[in-house]
């Protein structure tokens, strides 16, 4: 049996895409209403690797993302596989109740599938896996800070953090090392990295390519409207980019481009969103399934305008040969807060330059 932890909606979507890439060959069903296309091929679905993966949910407690982790769970679901939604967060306990009930599927899994190798939760499992196979499937561009790390031997730090250790990370330091030895290749443990991201893994890491062919096998090709549809970022929530001078660009890029709606990221505060609708006029949608999703089902514009994120990496090979172009707009330095991280303009820089069949566009003066 394989067992899969997933913290967030794009993790569980990968982890379909990782499932179907390694049982490809068998035919489709029907995934939630949505009829197969014609032709797919459908991985998931088939009985035999439906009993051989357990996604487990360690539920988070904002309200977005639960809202869209069921969703993904209900198509995981339809797919065939065994989904445990856990409650690992918000009550007295939780934790530790958590890696109780988890430990005995631990110990009979074959390979582990995690999509968050910074997450502490998941740091915490890995100490408990042994020398067991283990996948990292994309949960964005910290894919490639991860990798990039572990070529580097350093402790695993999300790109956005300053990398101070409070009293936490002192506390959690010997369980952080554990697990950056897990997540690194060894004669006993092979390690898998299942990415649509660019990177370059030391020895020993295997990358396995995700081409998104689960989500074009099973949505679209969309509806497109005359407009542009511009994608929204966590980056002020994240404390990378200043509030203002985000929504002047925001402001900037609808004008110039007729851009319409506005998709919000899952950690987008609600006061900033009402601010951006007020000021530009956008209408503010708030998906209930991962972008890559929504796109591929559309109604989506002929233009996807988006800051450096995931989507620069994901969208092009989610909606290849749909005729839509995705342009990506650069972060200027002045948008930067005094407290982000020294990383963060070179890491959002590379963000951008390593994206594939995207458009550039400068960011707005």
């Amino acid at each position: 049996m394989d067992l899969a932890f997933v913290e967030s909606p794009v993790q569980l979507l990968n982890v379909l895409e990782w499932a179907h890439s390694t049982q490809a060959g068998t035919p489709a069903g029907t995934l939630s209403g949505v009829p197969a296309q014609p032709g797919a091929r459908a991985t998931g679905a088939a009985a035999a690797a439906a009993r051989d993966l357990t996604v487990v949910v360690l539920s988070p407690t904002d309200p977005m993302s639960r809202g869209q982790l069921r969703r993904m769970a209900e198509l995981a679901r339809d797919e065939g596989f065994t989904v445990r939604w856990q409650e690992a967060r918000g009550r007295k306990g939780a934790p530790l109740r958590t890696i109780r009930e988890l430990a005995p599927l631990l110990r009979r899994s074959r390979r582990i599938v995690i999509g968050d190798p910074f997450s502490r939760y998941v740091q915490l499992l890995l100490t408990l896996v042994g020398t067991k196979d283990l996948t990292v499937v994309d949960d964005g561009t910290a894919t490639m800070e991860y990798v990039s790390q572990v070529a580097r031997g350093e402790r695993l730090v999300r790109w956005h953090r300053r990398g101070r250790r409070g009293p936490r990370e002192l506390v959690l330091a010997p369980v952080s090392a554990v697990a950056r030895r897990r997540l690194s290749p060894s004669a006993s443990r092979e390690v898998e990295v299942f990415t649509s991201m660019p990177v370059e893994p030391p020895a020993g890491i295997t990358v396995t390519a995700n081409t998104f062919a689960w989500t074009r096998s099973r949505f679209g090709p969309p509806r497109l409207t005359r407009g542009a549809d511009l994608v929204g970022t966590s980056l002020v929530e994240t404390g990378v980019v200043d509030p203002e001078q985000y929504e002047e660009a925001v402001a900037a890029l609808a004008a110039e481009h007729g851009a319409t709606r506005y998709f919000a990221h899952r950690r987008e505060s609600p006061e900033k969103l009402h601010r951006l609708a007020n000021r530009t006029g956008l209408e503010i949608v708030r998906p209930d399934l991962p972008l890559e999703l929504i796109a591929r089902r559309g109604p989506i514009g002929r233009t996807v305008l988006s800051f450096p994120s995931t989507v620069v990496h994901t969208l092009p090979l989610a909606l290849a040969g749909t005729g839509i172009t995705v342009a990506v707009c650069d972060i200027s330095p002045e948008w930067l807060k005094d407290t982000a991280s020294p990383r963060a303009r070179g890491f959002l820089a590379g963000v951008t330059g390593t994206a594939r069949d995207v458009h550039r566009i400068a960011a707005p003066v």
